[in-house]
């Protein structure tokens, strides 16, 4: 678990987060979201040390990470996995020197040992018999996996991921979100993920944090976020016309109105539908043919 108590952090006259709180659960996904510029990538870069907080705490299983020694600091990394945006894989090294180079830099393990591992993890991230392949023969969420593979090589308790899914296909992203989920609850580790990707939200979001101008905003879940009647969360994840569509029809799965076979003429036929569907605030300014009569 890491708690974030009353985090502050200024860049000059501009201060970009203003006392945030907020705990990210071990064995779930935690997601970080809001719009560009409210605070969240400066919370993660706090949360592994990159930026020291100016006020507030951050505390790593009860420990406290703003008040350890660089020495101390060190030590907690080699428990941290990190998958970058980009994947940051090295180009010239093979997909097994990638995923090993955190074995070589952190542990005095024999080569077989080190081999084995990476055997493991490519296998975990179903990537068998890719070891002698380069980044640029591999895929775009192959090279996501590849950087899954080595995030976890070292069996970390501490997971970070900035947008994983960034350039991949909707399919893809899917398939990484799906296996992060799955690592996480596999190891128990503690995932924190920052994220654009309203799909991420409604699929893995098992404790989400919505920022809004360096404040907490919102903290739920993917159910919960279905019915939140927060105006700043709401206009961010359901943007679209259909996207507020696609929330009335969830809240009437989650009301059990509809399933997947659903025949809309008859879920119609529901007066709690009409008054589910009439939550949404866009009904008011799109009339329904019986209204322009």
């Amino acid at each position: 678990m890491i708690e974030i108590k009353n985090v502050s952090k200024s860049f000059g006259d501009k201060q970009i987060l203003k006392g945030v709180s907020a705990v990210m659960e071990t064995g779930k996904t935690n997601l970080i979201i809001g719009t560009s510029g409210s605070g969240k990538t400066v919370l993660q870069k706090c949360m592994v040390g990159l930026f020291e907080v100016d006020k507030g705490e951050i505390l790593y299983d009860g420990k406290s990470f703003t008040a350890m020694h660089e020495e101390e600091r060190k030590e907690l990394r080699q428990q941290i996995g990190m998958l970058f945006q980009g994947s940051a894989l090295f180009d010239s090294m093979t997909v097994e020197r990638n995923v090993k180079f955190p074995l070589d830099m952190f542990t005095t393990w024999d080569h077989k040992k080190k081999i084995d591992r990476v055997n493991e993890v490519l296998e975990r991230v179903n990537l068998k018999d890719t070891n002698k392949k380069f980044p640029a023969e591999v895929s775009g969420g192959m090279k996501k996996r590849v950087g899954i593979a080595r995030a976890i090589v070292l069996n970390p308790k501490y997971l970070f991921c900035d947008e994983p899914n960034s350039g991949l296909d909707p399919q893809t992203s899917m398939v990484i979100d799906l296996l992060i989920k799955e690592i996480t609850q596999e190891y128990n580790m503690t995932t924190v993920i920052n994220t654009h990707d309203m799909n991420s939200v409604m699929e893995i979001g098992e404790n989400i944090l919505y920022m809004y101008q360096g404040e907490k905003e919102w903290v739920g879940n993917n159910k919960e976020i279905i019915f939140s009647k927060n105006q700043k969360l709401n206009e961010f994840i359901f943007a679209s016309e259909f996207l507020r569509d696609a929330k009335d029809m969830r809240m009437l799965e989650e009301k059990g109105i509809i399933d997947n076979d659903r025949n809309m003429d008859e879920v119609m036929k529901d007066p709690e539908a009409h008054l589910l569907m009439g939550d949404n605030d866009k009904r008011e300014s799109h009339p329904g043919p019986a209204d322009d009569k």
